[in-house]
Order: structure tokens, then C-alpha cells, then sequence
């Protein structure tokens, strides 16, 4: 059901959006043939692990969810992250990056680390490609970015650096001064942020 090639990364996009159109799917698939994402997603729609549902803004258009059995396998997805992520750093420079595929490692990485203060949200990226990450109450929720809603901060930078900082290989600050910048308030990360290990590695430059 889900060894085929691009499938894992379709539902992931899945998990990150919710209920999307096939553009915005695609969106998230940088290379994927248009031909081959309708193939995939056929069959899992043929195999319930995906649904489809009229848009409720595009009569005629179709949005496609994760069934239950589908959402079940964001667990498998969490561990193969897990698997992954300590390749990330070797990643060729020219490599695609999307802000929004962070959105799943940072709900496992990051935590409230400050239960007793005020909610606080900030943002990874950009409304288009991004996501709001809230910390409140000793916990932290991910979801699509939206319009109306305001920041406390904005993080953007490469993609390999933000994956070191969020896992704790980078102290923020080293992390800053290798691209990664935050517009707003910077003391709003450390609430988040995991403590960085002993080494300030540069990501492509573990030892």
C-alpha cells in the first residue's frame, strides 16, 4: 500500500496540510509527474488510506484527506524522520527545501519550555510555504500558516541549518550567523528550542 515510490511523501503532505487540492499536493512534491500523483493517489484512495471531498470553495474541485487508516501511519513517518534527519546536514547544497516539511520534526524537537508564560506563536517561513508552531501550557502545536493571525516571530533560513537548530546541533546563535534569521523576538526561540549539544558544528561540517 505504501512502498511505492512518492506515496509516503504523499501522505505527508497529507499529515502537514490536511484536506488539499491535487495543485497543492503537488505543490509539496517537487519532480513528482502529474500522471504519476493521480496513479498514486487512486490507489490510495482504492486501498482507504485516502478520501476525496468537493472543496467547499471550488465546486467541481476535489480535495483529498487521510481516511483514519491513513493518519495512522504519521508514527511510521515520525520514525523514518528520526531515521533521516542525521543525513540532513550532508544534503548537496542545490537540494530542494520546503519550510513546511519542517513542520513535522518540530512537533517532535521543539517543547514549551516556559509552561507558566503567556501563549506565544511564531512562524517558520512564509503564508505560502510555512507553518505556525504555538506554544502554550507546556505544549506545542503545528499547523498551516494563517492569514490572520499575528507572530511573535518569523523564522526563515536554509533548510539543513534550521534542522540542525532544531535538533540541538547548533546554538541559535551560531545558527544565525550561518543564514538562519528571525524577525521579531528572538528570546521567543529559546523558549522552544531543545539545549544545543556541546558541539557548534556547522551542518556539512560534522565531525
Amino acid at each position: 500500500m505504501v512502498g511505492d515510490r512518492w506515496t509516503l511523501l504523499i501522505v505527508r503532505e497529507l499529515l502537514i496540510q490536511g484536506p488539499s487540492r491535487f495543485g497543492e499536493v503537488q505543490r509539496g512534491l517537487p519532480g513528482i509527474a502529474t500522471n504519476l500523483l493521480t496513479v498514486r493517489l487512486r490507489d490510495l484512495e482504492a486501498n482507504g488510506l485516502v478520501t476525496r471531498e468537493p472543496s467547499p470553495s471550488a465546486p467541481g474541485v476535489p480535495m483529498y484527506r487521510l481516511t483514519d487508516r491513513g493518519m495512522a501511519l504519521d508514527g511510521v513517518l515520525r520514525e523514518l524522520l528520526k531515521w533521516g534527519a542525521p543525513t540532513v546536514p550532508d544534503a548537496p547544497r542545490d537540494a530542494i527545501f520546503q519550510m513546511h516539511w519542517l513542520s513535522q520534526p518540530a512537533r517532535f524537537l521543539l517543547q514549551d519550555r516556559r509552561p507558566t508564560e503567556p501563549a506565544v506563536l511564531i512562524r517558520f517561513g512564509t503564508l505560502d510555504d510555512g507553518f505556525d508552531l504555538t506554544a502554550a501550557e507546556g505544549s506545542v502545536a503545528v499547523q498551516p500558516c494563517k492569514r490572520d493571525v499575528s507572530p511573535l516571530a518569523t523564522v526563515t533560513g536554509p533548510g539543513p541549518v534550521l534542522v540542525a537548530l532544531l535538533q540541538g546541533a547548533l546554538p541559535l546563535a551560531v545558527a544565525l550567523a550561518n543564514g538562519v534569521r528571525v524577525d521579531g523576538d528572538t528570546s521567543t526561540l529559546d523558549r522552544v528550542l531543545p539545549p544545543a549539544h556541546s558541539s557548534i558544528n556547522v551542518p556539512g561540517q560534522y565531525s
